[in-house]
Parts: structure tokens; C-alpha cells; sequence
């Protein structure tokens, strides 16, 4: 992230110092692009602690909602839920392990969005899918295809994202939420099929042993049912699009409230407790916040981020994509905080409800920050070959932004 910061900023003052001497040498007018570029610099750091308070009230509440949701088990019958896939996906990992354990708790964070959850959970799996390891400081198939579903971005509930949209002053907030759920799930299968795939090419000297499964097939009903009432969910909203997604936060919110009080959680002290979690996570992405918008804005007044787009317009246009959110297609796998922030000056600069913002907010749910998670997992067990994880992300990347160009086309339109 240091070097991308560095880039943002070197580019934006060559582009305008070279436009000023152009205006000095040629005497066709004055040189203003570097004012320009240093007058961004402020007005970026201005908006960028205007965007994280409006952001504050709306993480606040979504995560005082999710704190209900966690206390009155949530998690734990997601866990239940998804455990019968996830035996079937890791052969290589016996089913009473705890490295099975903390793999099912760690993708139900993540599926939740309890990100400060999710990564504690997903270090202890690595931790432990260690202890099978044969060779060790080697990955092993277990530890990338682990990797590939985390960075897949797989989510059900995008909050932060709602929520920056809701700040923005979006009409619809939950218009990515179900574009978000529809790309996130086929970019998680594209990356568990390219994990599998990979490992064929890269194989490990000792073939890692096989367990069978005490998992019955009758197990895999509950999640059958839950998947196909999403279906019927996606063909609702993409039958009535603005209509349907407006049900959704309202219904949301009364969802997740009555779940907490139909299970005895003391809703209102549980909320409390979450929301001052979400205050201060808005809080903390300030610097981010500033750091990006500040280099972004500089860009734009620079002329760059204009040539850019001139240029990246043809190639991307053929896929769909507005040539403006290639930066965040960029940044994506390498930071998600200054990502987040990216997101967050697309939608103010364009509108929340444009396609713009609308890709914008889906690409940022539905991918990862993959060379993040890769360094922070691999490292707490010192894996140093990685064999066919890299490969495996970067398919993981452009199958999410593919993905989340295409939902917005089909479902929001």
C-alpha cells in the first residue's frame, strides 16, 4: 500500500507540473494544474473526515444489529450450516480436526461480515492445518483452497458497504446487497474450482492423505433449503428491482431484531455494545480515508485519472465496466481499507445510485484484499512456497469483478 500511495501522488504532480510547463513554454495560458492538484489535496482531506462522520451512524447501527445476530448464535448455526460443504471441499482434513473447526467458524464470520471475528478464526485454521502439514514451509492444498474462499469475498451481508451508501444519501442503499450475494457466490465457486485445478500442477512430493466423511448427505437439506430461498429472493429483486430491494433493510432489521429477542438476547444492551464497536471502526478508517482521497483527488485534478479512463475505456467498455472503477479493480487485492476509501470517493463523486456507485459498492463486496490475506495467513505459520495460491487469488480477483459488473447488469439495471 505504501508504493500505490507514493504512485497516486507522483503521478498526480508530473502530470500537473508537466502541465504548467507546457502552458509556460507554449504562452497559450497560465499554469494552474498545480494549484489545481494542491487545492485537491485539502478539499480530499476535507471530504474524506466529512464521509467517515456521515459513515459513523449507519456502521453503528449495522453493527449493533450484528452483535444481536452473533449473541443469539448466529454464527454458530451458520457454522452448523455450511459444515457439510466444507468436509466434503478439505478431504485432506479429518472432520473431528480442529483445523475443521476453525475453518467453519472463520468462512461463517466472513459470511457475515464479522470481520474482527473472522481473522483470529482463520489464523488458528492455519495454525492448524499446519499441524498436517508434511512439509513444512510448504502450502498445502488444504491451506490454498482455506485462502481462495477468504478471498473470494464470499458475503451474505454486505453492512460496510450498505452503509457507506446510506451515507452518500443513496435512495436505495440495499440495491448491491443482493448483486453482492450473487457475485460473491460465483466467485467463490470460480475459486474453489481454480484452487482444485491448480493443485494438479503443482503437485507436493507426499500426496496428502484422504479421510472419509461421517457426514450424511440428508445433512446437506438445511443448506439446500437456505439456497434455494436466496434463489427465490435474486428472482424477485431481479423481476422487480427498486421495488423489491426496498423491502430489504426494513425487513433486515426487523429480521435480525427479532431473531435476538425470540432467543432471549437482551436486544438493547447487545445493540449498544455492537454499536459503539461501529463508532469507532468509522473512527479508525479516517487516516485511510484521507490518505486515499487525498491522492485520488490530487489525480483527478492532475488530468491523470481523465487520461486514464480516455485510455482503459475501450478495453474495459467491452466487458461493461465503467472505465472509473479500473482503479479499485486495481486496488482491491492489495489494500482493503484504502479500497474501502476508493469506494467511498466513487460514490460520492458519481452518486451512490449510478452505475458507477453501483459497481463500485458490489466490486467491493464481493472481492478481497487477496495479497493481504495471503501474507498475513502464510506468515503466521512461515509458509514460504506458496505453490498455487498466487495464481489461484489472482483468478479469484477477476472472476469477483467480472462478477460484480455482470450482477449490476442484470439485477439493478
Amino acid at each position: 500500500m505504501n508504493i500505490v500511495f507514493f504512485v497516486l501522488v507522483l503521478a498526480a504532480v508530473v502530470c500537473a507540473g508537466f502541465g504548467d510547463v507546457s502552458a509556460i513554454v507554449s504562452g497559450v495560458g497560465q499554469p494552474t494544474a498545480m494549484a489545481a492538484v494542491g487545492t485537491a489535496a485539502f478539499e480530499g482531506a476535507k471530504s474524506s473526515v466529512t464521509l467517515a462522520i456521515s459513515l459513523a451512524g449507519a456502521m453503528t447501527l449495522f453493527l449493533g444489529l450484528m452483535k444481536v445476530v452473533d449473541a443469539a448464535g448466529g454464527l454458530d448455526a451458520l457454522a452448523r450450516l455450511i459444515r457439510p460443504v466444507l468436509v466434503r471441499l478439505f478431504p485432506d482434513v479429518p472432520a473431528t480436526h480442529p483445523a475443521m473447526g476453525a475453518i467453519v467458524m472463520n468462512i461463517a464470520a466472513n459470511v457475515l461480515g464479522l470481520g474482527n471475528a473472522a481473522t483470529p478464526f482463520g489464523i488458528k485454521a492455519m495454525q492448524e492445518l499446519d499441524t498436517l502439514n508434511k512439509h513444512p514451509g510448504t502450502a498445502t492444498n488444504a491451506m490454498v483452497l482455506f485462502l481462495a474462499i477468504n478471498t473470494s469475498g464470499v458475503a451474505v451481508l454486505p453492512t460496510g458497504v450498505m452503509a457507506l451508501r446510506a451515507a452518500a444519501g443513496s435512495n436505495d442503499p440495499a440495491a448491491i446487497f443482493i448483486p453482492t450475494l450473487v457475485a460473491s457466490a460465483f466467485n467463490t465457486v470460480i475459486a474453489v474450482l481454480a484452487a482444485k485445478g491448480f493443485s494438479r500442477l503443482f503437485p507436493t512430493p507426499t500426496p496428502p492423505d484422504v479421510h472419509k466423511t461421517t457426514e450424511r448427505w440428508i445433512d446437506l437439506l438445511p443448506l439446500i433449503v437456505v439456497t434455494g430461498a436466496f434463489g427465490a429472493l435474486v428472482g424477485v429483486v431481479a423481476l422487480y428491482k427498486e421495488t423489491a430491494s426496498a423491502w430489504i433493510i426494513p425487513t433486515l432489521i426487523l429480521g435480525m431484531l427479532t431473531v435476538g429477542v425470540v432467543r432471549g438476547v437482551k436486544v438493547y444492551e447487545v445493540f449498544i455494545e455492537g454499536a459503539r464497536d461501529g463508532f469507532s471502526s468509522a473512527m479508525r478508517i479516517i487516516p485511510y480515508l484521507v490518505a486515499i482521497l487525498t491522492a485520488v483527488g490530487m489525480l483527478r485534478a492532475s488530468g491523470a485519472m481523465d487520461w486514464l479512463v480516455k485510455l482503459a475505456s475501450p478495453a474495459v467498455a467491452l466487458i461493461g465496466m465503467p472505465p472509473e472503477v479500473l482503479p479499485l479493480a486495481l486496488l482491491r487485492p492489495l489494500s482493503g481499507s484504502g479500497a474501502f476509501a476508493l469506494t467511498g470517493e466513487l460514490t460520492k463523486t458519481y452518486g451512490p445510485d449510478t452505475l458507477i456507485g453501483q459497481v463500485a459498492g458490489t466490486m467491493q463486496g464481493t472481492t478481497e484484499t487477496t495479497f493481504y490475506v495471503l501474507a498475513v495467513y502464510f506468515g503466521a505459520v512461515n509458509i514460504i512456497k506458496t505453490r498455487h495460491a498466487v495464481p489461484t487469488g489472482l483468478v479469484s480477483d477477476i472472476s469477483g469483478v467480472l462478477a460484480a459488473v455482470a450482477a449490476c447488469h442484470w439485477l439493478i439495471g
